[in-house]
């Protein structure tokens, strides 16, 4: 019986040098076993093939696992004699499973969509800070100085990507705008008129995206240049009485399109801003700068006036243009 104790051993070290450390099959083409299988079968009586057998059929069933684990079938044992059989049954996903759990693939975890940009805390001071006639608390900003320029912060270092939506996109850069005029303001205040501060719209004093910047270049270089929406003059607030009122509340991506309209509607109908009749119509200034944007794709002031103002104007309506006042649009 001594004869097969030495080709035993060298059966079981053939096989435990050609089985795979982790998942996937072995380069050789000896099927591999697991290392609970070597043990058990070098730990077997030289006299008995036996009990090698008993120990590669024990290997080949996997250990428990979590119940949500996939578990590998284990085939029937072969006869005792037949020692690589019996190796072979231990196959490459049992020893695996009965050896070193398979780690989960990374392509089978779906890959998280990236989180929209939290405009929360701008969202929670305009709310606190402006009133219903958009008149701003400047002084209120400025108790919160620490949260405004923590928020200004993040805009900073996360500007929208080119894969976001067109709203996601506009939200984030018309926010900019208005977070960004408020603290054009809060370093220059007190003072009368955002005019008393040398060229402000040209005045490079931010970053976003590591890209010093203007609020001429989120104005023109972005928002009017890249996405062609005119409503962008109603949510845009240059700090001034006749500028649109500033919203209480940040424009976020899912409301956009209501928020813009919205703004259209409160701005055409407020009669500080526009006084439209049907004879005439003294429109605000807004109608006569930015006279090619409510001029494309077919559309005109008066079709953009009669979108959203109560009084109806046409062809026949003599238009005329209101006297900006650039007073501070402060409470």
């Amino acid at each position: 019986m001594n004869f097969f104790q030495p080709l035993l051993l060298t059966l079981v070290s053939t096989a435990t040098l050609t089985a795979t450390a982790c998942n996937g099959p072995a380069s050789s083409t000896s099927a591999p076993v697991s290392e609970s299988a070597t043990a058990a079968a070098a730990m077997a009586p030289a006299a008995s093939v036996t009990p090698v057998a008993d120990a590669a059929d024990s290997a080949a069933r996997p250990a428990p696992e979590p119940a949500a684990a996939a578990t590998a079938t284990v085939a029937p044992a072969a006869p005792a004699p037949a020692v690589a059989g019996a190796a072979k049954r231990a196959t490459p996903a049992t020893s695996a499973a009965a050896a070193t759990p398979v780690p989960a693939s990374p392509t089978a975890a779906v890959a998280a969509a990236p989180a929209a940009f939290n405009h929360g805390t701008f969202d929670r001071l305009l709310k606190k800070y402006v009133n219903g006639q958009g008149r701003v608390n400047y002084k209120g900003f400025k108790s919160e100085e620490k949260a405004f320029n923590d928020y200004l912060a993040q805009l900073s270092k996360n500007p929208p990507a080119a894969a976001d939506s067109k709203a996601e996109q506009m939200a984030f850069w018309i926010n900019a705008y208005n977070a960004y005029t408020i603290r054009l303001i809060l370093d220059n205040y007190p003072l009368k008129s955002i005019k008393d501060i040398g060229e402000p719209w040209k005045k490079v004093f931010f970053s976003i995206g590591g890209e010093k910047m203007s609020l001429d270049n989120i104005e023109h270089g972005i928002l009017r240049k890249k996405f062609n929406d005119p409503r962008i003059h109603f949510a845009l607030v240059c700090a001034s009485i006749s500028c649109p009122p500033l919203r209480p509340e940040a424009y976020s991506a899912a409301r956009l399109s209501t928020q813009l309209d919205d703004q259209a509607r409160d701005f055409l109908n407020n009669p500080g801003k526009n006084k439209i009749s049907a004879a005439s119509a003294q429109l605000s200034s807004y109608f006569d700068w930015y006279k090619d944007d409510w001029n494309q794709n077919g559309q005109s002031v008066v079709k953009w006036v009669n979108k959203y103002s109560k009084t109806k104007i046409d062809a026949n309506t003599k238009i005329g243009f209101m006297d900006y006042n650039w007073n501070l649009n402060e409470q």
